[in-house]
């Protein structure tokens, strides 16, 4: 009885798929002539193709930037039954050395910022190899993520973005503690001039109560003094002094 029953059960789950993959199947077409119609409007997108089965939408060819790639998956994903895309669009790449991108692309981070409340509070590295670039840190929120992202995405050579920036958890606590530290360390006559060029200020990440400084400083004295006053917050649990003497 139970094997009768089991064998019912896979025969309707299999009428089931099949039901549903014919209804997927016919709009096929209709998703076909909608995505190349998308693809005919944006420039960037000249040298894209696409394919469709079963609602799956692939797209291959080259653009000539990671933004792009990124875009045309977007652009499709909103046209009406498409079930998913396949996004096989390869970045052309360009004749850069890996070093000079990582330069351009650290020296458009740093400056990222510049002027918002949350400048000092975000230390966000990068790394090249091969043209893909590795995004790592951690962020005050999600905005400074997801500028870095689209830095990075709009910069000449880059074929590919792997972003493990991590957004630190909301919280008041650290919050004063943030803000205690930014001004022991800035209200130090010696520190102070830290503060003179914004882009490369000392940056303090907090999380969860456990302080890290990040930046260069021009000797190892500042170094030193700079995590004598991080430590001597109120309410610190720990801090990592991550100072790189210049």
């Amino acid at each position: 009885m139970k094997k009768q029953f089991l064998a019912v059960a896979v025969a309707l789950l299999v009428l089931l798929s099949m039901t549903a993959m014919a209804a997927t199947n016919r709009y096929d077409p209709q998703i076909q002539q909608a995505v190349s119609q998308k693809i005919q409007k944006a420039k960037q997108l000249k040298n894209v193709s696409s394919s469709v089965e079963d609602g799956i939408v692939t797209l291959t060819g080259p653009v000539n930037l990671y933004q792009d790639k990124l875009d045309a998956a977007n652009k499709i994903k909103k046209i009406a039954n498409v079930s998913g895309v396949r996004n096989d669009i390869v970045v052309a790449r360009q004749s850069l050395p890996d070093g000079q991108l990582q330069q351009k692309l650290a020296k458009k981070l740093a400056y990222d910022r510049v002027g918002y409340f949350d400048n000092a509070f975000n230390y966000i590295a990068v790394a090249v190899k091969d043209g893909v670039v590795t995004l790592t840190g951690d962020a005050y929120w999600d905005v400074p993520r997801a500028d870095a992202m689209a830095i990075v995405a709009g910069t000449p050579g880059v074929k590919d973005v792997i972003n493990d920036v991590k957004v630190l958890p909301t919280s008041n606590f650290d919050d004063s503690i943030r803000m205690h530290t930014a001004r022991a360390i800035y209200r130090d006559s010696e520190l102070g001039r830290y503060a003179i060029d914004p882009a490369a200020p000392i940056r303090i990440v907090v999380d969860n109560g456990h302080v890290t400084l990040y930046g260069t400083v021009q000797s190892a004295m500042d170094r030193t003094i700079a995590g004598i006053r991080a430590g001597s917050v109120p309410g610190a649990f720990s801090v990592d002094n991550k100072l790189v003497v210049d």
